[in-house]
């Protein structure tokens, strides 16, 4: 009796297919620290007081859902601090905020898993890629169980989510864009070291931007944004009468924050300018002019915020601007260190 057989066929890796979808969930992931940002200056990301993964795909379908969505919002200390006798008509208008965030959240997980099923199963994932992508996704799935311990944060006796946890969540958030930014550069222009340009900014540069960045952060969720109002002096001098007796809060001191935020950037700006026009200089052509921009960019958008007394629609560029910078660094960072070594420059 003749055995039968079963074999699963065999595709061809797909390469270039796999770096445009990762870079299809790195713009998507951007979006969601857009509308994050949106989140945090509307005060709507404590609306949803459940952490509801399937049953709270949907929004509230009925009257009487608003209402039992609304009751339970009622009964967190934001609610009683700061909202008391707010209408339900304008609890819709922050729910409404804190439900398309968490909405992404679910996109860019199904975003992710499907496809990387679709390639996976289909063998076209190239040899020693499936552990990054593997741990890229577990990194999207941290992200949400962040998400409700920085919500669980504020639902108890403050107004506000911990500043520290929003820090994390915005971190992972471009650790995972980052990722997938690193890895699609590696699938299109190669990954073999190089040695032959320059290189050596990547590491201190990279690690400045994550302090700011950080630092960015506590100052959201503080709101030390509105701790000074002028620039370049706070309270009429470049360093503010007081601070060094407040240096052992400088994560907790809205103005000790906003003046470390608003000193680090002008380090960052002068080092990411220098760093532009070196990489300029050694041929890496609109990298080097995305990375030199965007720094101004944000400097300037960082001013006006201050200056203008935290607008929502600046605050939201801010924290927009900085995601497409640390995209920037990223891809610049790559050029720099790796690529197909026969290949041309860019």
């Amino acid at each position: 009796m003749a055995s039968l057989a079963i074999s699963i066929p065999r595709f061809d890796v797909r390469p270039r297919a796999i770096a445009f979808w990762l870079l299809a969930v790195a713009a998507l992931v951007f979006a969601m620290v857009v509308v994050g940002g949106i989140t945090r200056l509307t005060e709507s990301g404590l609306s949803i007081t459940r952490w509801d993964v399937m049953s709270g795909t949907l929004p509230p379908l009925s009257e009487a859902e608003w209402q039992r969505q609304f009751d339970l919002y009622r009964q967190s200390s934001q609610y009683k601090l700061m909202n008391a006798g707010m209408s339900l008509a304008a609890f819709k208008g922050i729910f409404f905020w804190e439900y398309v965030h968490r909405l992404l959240g679910r996109l860019i997980g199904l975003a992710f898993a499907l496809p990387l099923a679709w390639f996976w199963i289909r063998r076209q994932i190239p040899e020693g890629y499936k552990p990054r992508l593997l741990v890229l996704f577990a990194l999207g799935g941290l992200q949400g169980a962040i998400g409700w311990w920085m919500v669980a944060s504020g639902l108890v006796d403050r107004t506000e989510v911990a500043p520290e946890r929003l820090a994390v969540h915005l971190s992972n958030a471009l650790i995972i864009m980052a990722g997938c930014i690193w890895t699609a550069l590696n699938l299109i222009d190669g990954d073999a070291p190089r040695a032959d340009r320059p290189r050596g900014w990547v590491l201190p540069v990279t690690l400045l931007l994550s302090v700011q960045i950080v630092w960015g952060a506590f100052t959201a969720g503080l709101r030390a944004g509105h701790a000074s109002d002028t620039w370049p002096l706070m309270f009429g001098a470049l360093v503010p009468d007081g601070l060094l007796n407040r240096a052992v809060d400088a994560i907790a001191d809205p103005v000790s924050v906003q003046f470390i935020h608003r000193s680090l950037a002008y380090v960052v700006a002068a080092a990411l300018v220098v760093t532009a026009v070196r990489l300029w200089q050694a041929g890496a052509g609109i990298r080097a002019l995305a990375l030199g921009g965007l720094v101004l960019v944000q400097f300037v958008l960082g001013v006006l915020v201050i200056t203008n007394h935290v607008p929502i629609p600046l605050g939201v560029a801010h924290q927009g601007v900085a995601a497409l910078l640390v995209a920037a660094t990223v891809w610049a960072a790559h050029w720099s260190s790796r690529g197909r070594n026969s290949g041309r420059q860019a």
